[in-house]
């Protein structure tokens, strides 16, 4: 029998586990962490045996094959020595995808892909498709591999899920746009990040469709260094799609695929923002390709109500509005909701800095931010780079301070932005647990 060790404990290693379980593995998981308690009792459930706390070697050297969460980086010692021992490591995305015989729409991109997922997913329910949502969003795909009987698989898919992936293929791949981000986990080197977004065309066949953004330079200047057997379907804002794709002309965004096209104005779009439109387009020319019908992909581009942690907008107070982007973990997703902004604003901003190059920012936060409310516990960077730009920049270490502070900065038709630009684990669990703290304490200033 065949040996698997899962490295961590969340939602994707104990869903890999419990699948490499049930198709007669002998398995084992360990977690240099601690457990939560929902891991726990899935796994004693299954009786998979664990460890937490720590990694025992000789349970792990003996494996056959690794499973490693996304969230372990390579330079960790554990890690080091699976790779000298040459001990075959994967994703529980690569693992999973060995047992699924689904159509696969997988999306990444520096930002916009969970959106994107969310979006698309929400078009095939609309359309009376079986469908599942998985990989880097929802409940772990190897477990749904197992429980579930999907016909079609939205997955959206971090460069990390990508790394370790070598045989799985997207039948569907969309590529939104590569900006630098995650860059210390990619030893500072910015191709490499490049290398893995690309990897999610990897496999596939000419009857497979490659969406991509023929506006991102980054994107058009790798392209041709990939070997790319699928359709390509370009989508663009600035110039006119010829045949297979979807691009913007007199305000209405227009997507076809084999001689068949749809269109409607981009005014109807329920998520307002350029960045949006891309993530509608992509969604457009998937609907197009899974030959679903126009006026579903209409109604589900009118009706999607958006995720949570995304330009989420929270509550009014005062006049203020509140606007929750914690999702926003690099400097491309914190451009498109400053260059969303309509009205003055409040940036709160701050948190674990990943490398970030803020010099893009520069001219939005001259435009539109009235204030600065740093959220971090080492915020030396953005006093550096933005000290000089806005007449207002304080510091706070919490939630609930910096909500309190840009609300006595805040003056009715101002926006409040929680649009952090970098990694949340200096003051919170992730970037979940920092929006939920900032609506708790937005909910808490209409009631003191």
């Amino acid at each position: 029998m065949s040996r698997i060790v899962v490295l961590g404990g969340g939602e994707s290693g104990v869903g890999a586990a419990v699948l490499a379980l049930l198709k007669g593995f002998d398995v084992f998981l360990s977690d240099n962490g601690n457990l939560s308690a929902e891991s726990k009792f899935c796994l004693k459930k299954y009786g998979i045996p664990f460890e937490e706390g720590g990694h025992t070697p000789e349970l792990i050297l003996n494996a056959d094959e690794i499973i490693k969460s996304p969230g372990i980086p390579e330079i960790v010692p554990v890690m080091r020595t699976i790779r000298s021992q040459g001990i075959h490591v994967i994703s529980e995305i690569e693992f999973a995808g060995r047992y699924c015989n689904a159509k696969k729409i997988c999306i990444t991109g520096s930002n916009g892909k969970t959106t994107t997922a969310s979006l698309i997913y929400f078009l095939l329910k609309n359309a009376g498709l079986n469908v599942g949502l998985a990989g880097n969003i929802g409940k772990s795909y190897a477990y749904q591999v197992v429980t579930e009987n999907f016909d079609y698989y939205v997955l959206e898919l971090s460069s990390f899920q990508l790394d370790d992936m070598y045989d799985f293929k997207a039948d569907i791949a969309v590529l939104l746009n590569i900006t630098p981000d995650h860059l210390d986990r990619y030893e500072y080197n910015f191709q490499n990040y490049i290398n893995s977004k690309f990897k999610i065309t990897q496999n596939m066949r000419k009857e497979d469709c490659f969406i991509f953004c023929s506006d991102d330079e980054i994107t058009m200047g790798n392209l041709k260094k990939i070997i790319l057997k699928a359709k390509t379907l370009p989508i663009s804002q600035t110039k006119l799609i010829e045949k297979n794709g979807a691009y913007i002309v007199e305000d209405k965004l227009v997507a076809s695929y084999d001689n068949s096209e749809f269109e409607m104005l981009v005014n109807e779009l329920s998520l307002s923002g350029r960045h949006n439109v891309y993530n509608s387009m992509a969604t457009a020319i998937a609907g197009k390709i899974l030959d679903i019908h126009n006026s579903v992909i209409r109604d589900s581009l009118m009706g999607f109500k958006g995720i949570e942690h995304r330009l989420e907008r929270v509550k009014k107070v005062r006049g203020i509005e509140f606007i929750n982007d914690s999702k926003a973990t690099n400097v491309n997703s914190a451009w498109y909701a400053l260059e969303s902004m309509q009205g003055p604003t409040v940036w709160i901003v701050g948190g674990t800095d990943k490398g970030n190059d803020y010099s893009s920012l520069y001219e939005l936060v001259k435009e539109k931010v009235k204030a600065i409310v740093c959220l971090g516990v080492d915020n030396r960077k953005i006093l550096d780079n933005f000290g000089n730009l806005t007449p207002v920049i304080v510091e706070t270490r919490s939630a609930k301070e910096a909500v309190e502070k840009a609300f006595e900065i805040g003056e009715s038709g101002d926006t409040v932005l929680l649009s952090p630009a970098c990694a949340s684990f200096d003051l919170f669990e992730n970037y979940e647990d920092r929006g939920r703290q900032f609506k708790q304490a937005v909910e808490e200033l209409i009631t003191n």
